[in-house]
């Protein structure tokens, strides 16, 4: 019978690290139906076992990612990060940009000038405003989140 405690703090930590199955149930290659080792639960070793079929067992590439729950594009976009970053490279990551990158210094600058003209100017205005003068549509929430941002390092006390 399994350890469901030691399940559950493995599935926490899977979790905790972006690293947790969203679709385990997907999971139908033998391995992982007939040994307690392999863990349909835990997403890199799922990606890597689907690596390994086509490497080093020969399976075709169809064949493997349907086994793991996986499409053919996913399984090459896997094959690609694992040759380019090992077993690092099946660490699943944030999508989309990781900054503000419409908002550059030069913007939040302007942004900030605007406020101090008119103080009673809201996101919506100002991303009229930025559209105009940079040609940059910028959505008011994040113009709304770089204020924020703004106002909470004046209030560090230093």
């Amino acid at each position: 019978m399994p350890n469901t405690n030691s399940d559950d703090s493995k599935r926490r930590a899977l979790r905790q690290q972006a690293c947790l199955n969203p679709r385990p149930q997907t999971v139908h290659d033998e391995l992982f139906r007939d040994n307690d080792f392999f863990d349909p639960d835990d997403l890199v070793q799922v990606k890597y076992e689907m690596l390994r079929r086509v490497q080093q067992d020969g399976h075709p590439v169809a064949k493997a990612a349907a086994a793991f729950g996986f499409s053919r594009p996913s399984f090459y976009q896997a094959q690609s990060s694992f040759r380019q970053e090992g077993l690092a490279g099946l660490v699943p990551r944030k999508r989309g940009p990781k900054n503000p990158h419409k908002l550059t210094q030069e913007v939040v600058a302007f942004v900030a000038q605007q406020r101090r003209q008119d103080p009673t100017l809201r996101a919506p205005a100002l991303a009229g405003l930025i559209e105009e003068k940079f040609g940059t549509a910028v959505h008011p929430r994040s113009i709304e989140r770089s204020l924020a941002r703004t106002q909470k390092k004046r209030r560090r006390p230093r």
